[in-house]
């Protein structure tokens, strides 16, 4: 491919080098290689169940990180347009059809008043039409009252983040995502000076409207659980953006120009690259729930924190060992047990290598980021999960896959896909410093052949769409992974409006 002017000037504007460039066509053109995969991780093998002795242990070992001093940061991405949360209610108010013809719809609008958005609505429909959204659900005027929810002129709920959208009725009230979790931050990130940190990634479009939101409500939320709130923010950098293709692997452009998108939400791994906290607690903008409803979320907050704490004093002290020479043999028979045990990575040679070569073996491996992941049954949704899966090492550990990840012709590898148990991590809890204290570079520990490539369609062309390897899938593939069981209650997923009428989106009657 030869560069014309124009697409210098586009790569230099955007930060992103002609190599990437060149190397994100090359993988559009060929696509990702398949990951192998040894076994899907189930409990007692890969993932690992909690008695009440170790939930207890884990609980003490959180508590007394924070009284210690610990630096406790909760990034939250929450860059996401909640347009696919209302696809039902856009396909409705474009379609032909004047009154719900769907399970969907017919749920919307008998649920309506269970909303926590509601009396706004009902307050954009007077403001709007001069009645109330019951006097128009009579008259059968039901695209107008969805109109007023999702249209630029009414609620602008179809535009704006789900952070601002409001989840929970609160007595005399609502909460917002948002909201929501600063309120849940309170609970189990508070420090020794009652300060609690958050970051929120946002698109550049949303941050004035969110950090308005965040400054009206963190007075009062403040307020309510006694601490204050060190809020920062950032957005997703120009540089991680992909390129696209035409079908046949050359490059699209509009007005001949070289067209990138947003590559996924793997490009937060430099956003989270640039925070500074000992532990960094990670959670989708849309998975909370009320007050009375969270004491099993904070509860397992506090689980996985707390194994995180133990398990990385014991990394440091391994890795102080092997930093000063050669351990004994029996110091580096406790580390490889360790290693096999706890973080789950198995060599097939480890026990034949000189002590030497253990050693620079066990350093590769304990040196590195640490992550501990809620894991969740799999009800059905969608999504990938884990697996103990080889690295090009030869190594097998504890990784986060998509479905498009494994070899969908291998029969013994479908088997295995059939035969997971448990869903994407629901939470994440991470360490991003060494043993000395020193951050690691993150970027040096993503797998880069583990993106994704979906079609897509722009201005009536299919183009090919890169996204970069995921945030807990490839951009987290060379870190030291423990997989914890937690209850199917910490998971409170929005993907559809009509999600908020669960049962766990509800006040507790």
């Amino acid at each position: 491919m030869i560069l014309e002017e124009l697409d210098i000037e586009t790569l230099k504007e955007k930060g992103i080098s002609e190599e990437k460039l060149r190397d994100e066509l090359k993988m559009l053109a060929e696509g990702f290689p398949f990951l192998k995969i040894e076994a899907p991780a189930t409990v007692g093998h890969g993932i690992s169940p909690l008695s009440d002795d170790m939930k207890k242990t884990a609980v003490k070992c959180w508590d007394d990180f924070l009284s210690a001093g610990g630096i406790v940061m909760k990034m939250v991405p929450a860059s996401g347009a909640a347009s696919r949360m209302f696809k039902d209610i856009f396909s409705f108010v474009n379609g032909n059809k004047e009154k719900p013809d769907n399970d969907f719809m017919k749920k919307f609008f008998e649920r309506i008043e269970d909303f926590a958005f509601f009396p706004r609505l009902n307050f954009i429909c007077i403001s709007l039409y001069g009645k109330s959204v019951d006097s128009l659900v009579k008259e059968k005027r039901f695209k107008d009252v969805a109109q007023a929810l999702i249209g630029k002129d009414g609620l602008n709920y179809g535009y704006l983040p789900k952070a601002l959208l409001q989840f929970h009725k609160v007595i005399g009230t609502s909460r917002t995502a948002l909201e929501e979790h600063l309120a849940e931050g309170a609970m189990y990130a508070s420090g020794k000076n009652e300060k609690v940190t958050v970051h929120f990634t946002v698109s550049q479009d949303h941050l004035p409207l969110v950090m308005s939101k965040v400054e009206e409500a963190s007075a009062h939320i403040g307020h309510k659980y006694g601490v204050t709130f060190d809020v920062s923010y950032s957005v997703q950098k120009s540089h991680t953006d992909t390129v696209a293709s035409n079908l046949d692997g050359s490059p699209y452009r509009e007005n001949g120009k070289l067209f990138f998108r947003p590559g996924g939400h793997g490009a937060l791994i430099e956003n989270l690259n640039d925070l500074d906290a000992d532990i960094i607690f990670i959670k989708n903008i849309d998975n909370v729930v009320p007050d009375e409803r969270r004491a099993s979320t904070v509860e397992y907050k506090k689980i996985i924190g707390g194994i995180l704490v133990a398990t990385k004093q014991r990394i440091n002290e391994y890795c102080k060992k092997l930093d000063k020479g050669t351990p004994s043999a029996e110091d580096l028979e406790e580390m490889l047990h360790f290693t096999r045990t706890v973080l789950c990575i198995t060599h097939d040679n480890a026990d034949e290598m000189s002590a030497e070569e253990k050693a620079e073996y066990l350093f590769s491996k304990l040196n590195r980021p640490t992550r501990v992941c809620g894991m969740v049954k799999n009800e059905g949704e969608p999504g990938g999960g884990p697996y103990l899966a080889y690295n090009a090492d030869g190594t097998v550990s504890p990784q986060i896959l998509e479905a498009s990840q494994i070899d969908p012709d291998n029969k013994e590898t479908v088997k295995m896909m059939k035969n997971a148990t448990h869903f994407n991590p629901v939470d994440l809890v991470v360490s991003t410093k060494d043993f000395r204290g020193k951050k690691f570079n993150l970027p040096d520990y993503v797998d880069k052949a583990t993106g994704f490539i979906s079609l897509k369609s722009r201005e009536g062309v299919e183009i090919k769409a890169l996204e970069l390897p995921g945030l807990w899938n490839g951009a987290m593939s060379d870190w030291n992974t423990i997989l914890v069981e937690v209850p199917a209650d910490t998971f409170n997923p929005v993907k559809t409006v009509n999600d908020l009428l669960r049962d766990s989106h509800q006040p507790v009657a």
